[in-house]
């Protein structure tokens, strides 16, 4: 039996014991909060979410009053109101006044409650923040000008994502988030995952933006501007540009990309089809058998550098290979160069990416070649979309356009990167047929789909068996490796994303984001695959191409001088 409400003079049901706000979002009714979060247990930090419950003096915040008895309920009196349009000016009594060249105008919780509450003036005047900007990360800045001390930025650090960079320092009216020792997040163990900018409300964290350095590039005559994005980043980047989430817009950004002075475009989801052939490789060259922990995947950026900071004893199980964009990046300068006869032209290499990791990648000196960066800018989903309506075109007169070759993959084992599991399932394609010598129908792997932050699957392949297994988020990466060094779990693949749900759930994709539109981005992923001809790496023509004509065999003298790397221990303040 349901415990009776009435809100508004309309009676709902609630379960006993959970939160007004739980009951009432579950039957449509909008009460606004700026510091609860979805799964995350309630604070009660920023008193957003006030009602007024009968028989109580005092309002309560609906995200953490339990229901245990019949209430009373309103949520949009005029005391309740006034109570929120308070606590929301003195928010803005020392926030800047600089709404129309921050990052977040247009996607802040905080001008969107100032206008749901017709705040139209500062009626109480505060102290400024004399916080400076941290701009020491190549992948996130911090401006603690713009904090409003919600808190959801440290939940998700610590509780998600395992790293507890960021944390609550000193108190009363010196309240602040800092990371530890007050030190600059380049010196922190900040993974760069940019979580934290998805949970954020206002601009206090941001990215690194760099649309303005590749305006300089685009414009410069002497300069070959080359251009290549992630399958997360075309199945999303439409939301941002008034489409319906999980529009497929590969086509449509290649020649938006070309007119806005790109001279080339290509796929990261080819370097991810040479990365899924030489995993193979090292998969069939490795003793399963004798190994405590799987061969993992280290095409994250984040994961790779929370192992480093956390788990150093796991390097030796890393895949030793570069991530997708650093791949298409290197074959780019190598390979690409001599195909059009562009040796000794300046290449200038530029990354179009859901990841803010790949920016701090970038910048790693294992991903130089003769000690130059390979990839010379990386720009986010978001960057991606200013850059579209900077360029002033209407995409609905604009026809798709192919990416150019070599770079463009005809098949969409590289295109399911872009979710969580997709490269272990398209790994394990091209396992099987190093196994059997046949290849595995796509179908067979459907239900390794299910929408969960860990899975596993067993796929029988001849007389052997290939255990693989992916999850996401770090801290159901920490849970998963606990089981596995305790024996509990055995899997001979492990793929891991930082981020839940994958690429599609990037720290550089558009926002706001929720549950609904994360699945939808996975599902057009999914979509171009089951609607593809060519499944696996293996089959697609321009990778045969590609081996035969310059790495030679997988595992071979050439890949492995160029697309493997190697990681080390991280030595970082905690």
């Amino acid at each position: 039996m349901g415990i009776k409400l009435e809100v508004n003079g309309r009676a709902i049901e609630a379960v006993k014991g959970e939160t007004i706000l739980t009951a009432l979002n579950r039957n449509g009714m909008h009460v606004p909060t700026i510091c609860s979060m979805k799964d995350f247990s309630p604070s009660g930090a920023c008193r957003m979410c006030v009602v007024e419950v009968e028989g109580r003096e005092n309002l309560v915040p609906a995200c953490s009053f339990p229901i245990e008895k019949p209430l009373k309920l309103k949520t949009h009196s005029p005391r309740v109101l006034r109570a929120r349009k308070t606590n929301v000016e003195l928010l803005l009594s020392n926030h800047p006044d600089d709404c129309l060249y921050c990052e977040r105008n247009g996607s802040c919780e905080l001008q969107s409650l100032s206008e749901d509450l017709n705040i139209r003036e500062r009626r109480i005047p505060g102290k400024k923040s004399p916080h400076k900007i941290d701009k020491s990360s190549p992948a996130i800045v911090m401006d603690l000008t713009k904090c409003i001390l919600c808190g959801r930025c440290v939940r998700v650090c610590e509780e998600l994502m395992s790293t507890s960079c960021l944390d609550f320092a000193h108190r009363g009216n010196e309240l602040q988030i800092s990371t530890t020792l007050a030190k600059p997040l380049n010196f922190s163990n900040c993974t760069a995952c940019g979580q934290c900018l998805i949970a954020c409300p206002t601009g206090a964290l941001t990215e690194h933006v760099q649309f303005p350095e590749l305006e300089t590039y685009i414009h410069d005559p002497g300069k070959t501007v080359v251009g290549q994005y992630s399958p997360a980043v075309a199945v999303s980047v439409a939301e941002q540009l008034g489409y319906r989430p999980g529009t497929d817009l590969s086509g449509i950004i290649n020649a938006v990309l070309r007119r806005y002075g790109f001279d080339y475009v290509f796929e990261t989801a080819f370097g991810a089809e040479v990365m899924i052939m030489e995993q193979a490789r090292i998969y069939d060259e490795r003793d399963q058998e004798s190994q405590d922990y799987p061969l993992i995947t280290s095409s994250c950026p984040a994961w790779v550098q929370f192992v480093e900071q956390f788990y150093p004893e796991l390097i030796p199980h890393l895949s030793p290979l570069k991530s997708p964009q650093q791949l298409t990046g290197i074959l780019v300068r190598n390979w690409f160069t001599r195909l059009k006869e562009l040796e000794g032209k300046d290449i200038v290499s530029v990354v179009i990416s859901s990841c803010t990791a790949a920016k701090s990648e970038a910048r790693r000196m294992e991903m130089t070649h003769s000690g130059i960066p390979v990839i010379d800018l990386v720009i986010t989903t978001r960057e991606l979309a200013r850059l579209i309506r900077f360029n002033g075109l209407d995409l609905e007169q604009l026809e798709p356009e192919a990416p150019d070759s070599p770079f463009h993959s005809a098949g969409t084992a590289g295109q399911l990167t872009g979710v969580a599991g997709g490269e272990a399932e398209a790994t394990v394609r091209t396992i099987y047929r190093q196994m059997t010598g046949k290849d595995l129908a796509p179908a067979k792997l459907h239900r390794f789909r299910i929408h969960r932050s860990y899975r596993e699957m067993t796929v029988k392949a001849g007389n052997n068996e290939i255990r693989m297994g992916t999850v996401s988020g770090l801290s159901n990466a920490v849970a998963l490796l606990e089981e596995i060094r305790s024996g509990k779990k055995k899997l001979d693949l492990l793929e891991v994303m930082a981020c839940p749900d994958g690429c599609t759930n990037g720290g550089g994709q558009p926002l706001p984001v929720d549950e609904r539109i994360i699945r939808t981005r996975s599902k057009a992923v999914y979509d171009i695959d089951n609607g593809g001809s060519i499944h696996t790496a293996h089959q697609n023509p321009a990778i045969r191409r590609l081996y035969e004509e310059f790495l030679g065999e997988p595992g071979g003298e050439v890949p492995r001088d160029l697309l493997y790397t190697t990681f080390t221990k991280r030595e970082v303040l905690l």
